[in-house]
């Protein structure tokens, strides 16, 4: 780690990058804002917004039932709840019971509830409160590690099923047709995303976690006139948001995950406006 951190020294000669929490958080950025981007693509085009943010919400509860069960690390208990919430969600979304929304609006608001129940008893709150900003700056070297090894199977997972997961999106009928295992690959997605998501959470937060898996890809969308430029927009939007408001949080003493969200946003509108003239 000591020569990773050297290195960064090296490339990036500014003060901010002499603190060793500095130089972790940069490093999970530039981890974490390409599964972002790359997530956020199948997310934006499934139309999954809802899903995502409600597996966000589902953290609370994750810790809330580690903390009953007498679990030593809620991280693992967030990660299981994280599983099993999204494999029901996906489940009953395509049972075709009631809309997809309202089955999610449902399920969040209800874990998100429950979780809040349990973690405020006594008045304890308090003392989980930082899970809903997040604090990057506090990650450790073995969870940069942790998110390099899902940042792996992610890259792996994607070069086996994207074209699966790309027919998913377009047509569920034409991928059966083609006898595409849709709903395996379906659970699959959704599981990667919750272990991304259960694992970002505590640097990222419950609050804006979302909105960093969202914007990138929908900015990208806004520009991208194929899919290869759909994913590259993505991920380029993602690291720019995260390196920028990163570096911004520090020099005006903010709160890092926020500031990723408002340069996200930022560029969303900017892609936004400038599409009339980009798909001409």
């Amino acid at each position: 780690m000591n020569t990773i951190y050297h290195i960064m020294e090296l490339l990036l000669p500014f003060d901010y990058i002499r603190y060793d929490f500095m130089k972790n958080a940069f490093l999970a950025v530039l981890i974490i804002a390409p599964l972002f981007g790359l997530l956020g693509t199948i997310i934006v085009n499934n139309r999954m917004a809802f899903f995502s943010d409600a597996l966000g919400h589902s953290a609370l509860t994750g810790m809330a039932a580690g903390i009953l069960l007498g679990v030593a690390d809620t991280g693992i208990s967030m990660l299981i709840f994280g599983i099993l919430f999204a494999l029901l969600l996906n489940k009953i979304k395509h049972s075709g019971i009631v809309t997809s929304d309202t089955v999610i609006s449902v399920f969040s608001s209800f874990s998100t509830a429950i979780g809040l129940v349990i973690l405020s008893r006594g008045g304890n709150f308090s003392k989980y409160s930082a899970l809903l900003v997040g604090d990057i700056l506090s990650i450790t070297p073995p969870e940069l590690f942790r998110l390099l090894f899902i940042f792996i199977i992610t890259l792996v997972f994607w070069g086996v099923a994207f074209n699966k997961l790309h027919a998913i999106s377009l047509s569920v009928s034409l991928a059966k047709s083609k006898r595409m295992p849709v709903a395996l690959i379906d659970n699959l997605f959704v599981v990667l995303v919750a272990v991304v998501v259960m694992l970002s959470i505590k640097w990222v937060g419950i609050l804006i976690i979302n909105a960093l898996l969202i914007l990138p890809a929908a900015s990208a969308r806004n520009l991208s006139a194929n899919i290869r430029e759909y994913h590259l927009f993505s991920i380029l939007f993602s690291i720019f948001s995260g390196i920028l408001g990163l570096v911004l949080s520090y020099y005006l003493d903010m709160a890092a995950g926020p500031m990723i969200v408002v340069i996200a946003a930022l560029l969303f509108f900017t892609t936004l406006a400038v599409r009339p003239f980009v798909k001409q």
